[in-house]
């Protein structure tokens, strides 16, 4: 279990601290553990260990070990972090971080009152005592990074390791696509966009004559928010359309905006609360809907660049640069970069569903007829797709996977880093441990003094 503190610490702290300050049943505490001038407390473990049996884990060693050790390693971390002149937490991420935090509760709980119900707190009780659990979380992060952040590794050590591993010890690498794609959007008319446009022009009308904004919102908004009053949380102008960002950071008081064109669609937006360089706002949006020709036009379209591709007369690479709507891909001939690892190639689950089910009727280099689905803004798109690649299920190699185990074997050096590191500390740093902990089978042999 140990393993994984290495690269989940923070949030094990997050998860056992929010735990501890929320526990429904009191737990007779102690202090089990003082590392530097942090503590660990009895509560902090036992809850940790009923949150690991509720979620099934399982170790084959004595967990409750296993969980004090994840706390010590922590714990030195922050000890060190706080004895650091450079590194430094200010109000706004933690802030940050605690908006993030209470929006995910509210996510997934349901509402406010539902997270005031189940942690039996008020809201203003609940983000006090996640502020310090919040504070810690970043210094320890930060620790981390500055101990591994040096840590290189060069393509001759990548091979030399390749080279000198046993065949059957390298990771085997789920089935792959690589695949290029050109989109077209089915053109909206005018009279939509007026249409939706004076929509919006009068649900401003009845919120100025005193109707209830949240209220429209579930009633009429197309967005995810609607259900919970059109209100996205605190956000910052990089997590914001650019559009709809330049218009709610100007906006005062609980005035509502003017129609906003963006990306996703046309709002009309207010601002419920502003800290700092966050803001947040509640919307309703509408999005306009192209007409049955035009849905009709866009597949003709794509399907006569896909028989000119096919007959030879353009490039797919051309033809992607030339017409694809899609930035992010069509300067690259249209290959289509995974956002999760910033390559080209990916597994079946990252993959657009629709997007997924084509491909697997098609071989390398033939290309698609054109599907309609559903783009990352829930715009309607067409495209045509071509298969690149199809991998099957294999050993990792140097040829088709040397990112792969470059990073693989990165991770293992900033880990020898991080564990050399937490040797050197212990003997430099103050630490007691109870006598009831003092029997465990401890991964680092110097927490005992």
């Amino acid at each position: 279990m140990f393993r994984k503190v290495l690269t989940a610490f923070t949030m094990i702290s997050c998860l056992t601290s929010s735990y501890t300050v929320f526990a429904q049943d009191k737990i007779v505490d102690q202090i089990v553990a003082v590392v530097g001038s942090n503590i660990i407390m009895k509560s902090d473990i036992e809850e940790m260990y009923m949150n690991n049996q509720a979620q099934g884990v399982t170790t084959d060693g004595d967990m409750k070990c296993e969980i004090l050790e994840d706390f010590l390693v922590e714990k030195l971390l922050l000890a060190e972090a706080e004895l650091d002149t450079n590194i430094t937490v200010t109000d706004s991420q933690i802030n940050q971080q605690l908006d993030q935090r209470m929006q995910y509760f509210i996510k997934n709980l349901g509402s406010e009152k539902a997270v005031e119900a189940y942690f039996k707190k008020p809201i203003i009780e609940i983000k006090a005592s996640l502020q310090e659990v919040i504070k810690n979380q970043l210094l320890t992060s930060q620790m981390q990074n500055k101990i591994t952040g040096e840590v290189t590794i060069t393509p001759a050590e990548v091979r030399y390791k390749v080279r000198n591993s046993n065949p059957n010890d390298l990771p085997m690498v789920e089935p792959q696509v690589e695949y290029a794609q050109i989109s077209l959007f089915p053109p909206i008319s005018i009279e939509e966009e007026n249409r939706i446009k004076a929509r919006l022009r009068e649900f401003k009308k009845r919120i100025e004559d005193g109707e209830n904004f949240a209220t429209l919102a579930v009633l009429y908004s197309e967005g995810p928010s609607a259900p919970n009053g059109g209100e996205l949380g605190y956000m910052g102008r990089a997590q914001l359309d650019p559009a709809y960002a330049a218009a709610a950071f100007n906006l005062r008081g609980d005035r509502v905006s003017n129609v906003v064109k963006s990306d996703f669609g046309y709002h009309i937006i207010q601002l419920v609360d502003r800290r700092g360089e966050q803001i947040n706002t509640r919307h309703i949006i509408l999005k306009p809907k192209p007409s049955t020709q035009a849905l009709e036009d866009a597949s003709a379209r794509l399907d006569s660049l896909a028989s000119l591709i096919r007959r030879d007369k353009i490039t797919f690479e051309d033809a992607a640069m030339r017409f694809s709507a899609d930035k992010n891909s069509r300067n690259g001939g249209g290959i289509a970069i995974n956002p999760y690892t910033m390559s080209s190639k990916w597994k079946k689950q990252e993959l657009d569903p629709d997007v997924s089910k084509v491909l697997d009727n098609l071989k390398e280099n033939e290309i698609s007829d054109p599907f309609q689905t559903i783009d990352d803004k829930q715009r309607t798109v067409f495209k045509i797709v071509k298969l690149i690649n199809r991998s099957k299920e294999h050993r990792a190699n140097l040829q088709d996977d040397y990112q792969l185990l470059s990073d693989m074997y990165l991770k293992e050096k900033q880990d020898e880093a991080l564990n050399k590191w937490i040797a050197e500390r212990q003997s430099k740093t103050y630490i007691r441990i109870d006598d009831s902990y003092v029997n465990c089978n401890y991964k680092f042999k110097n927490w005992i003094k």
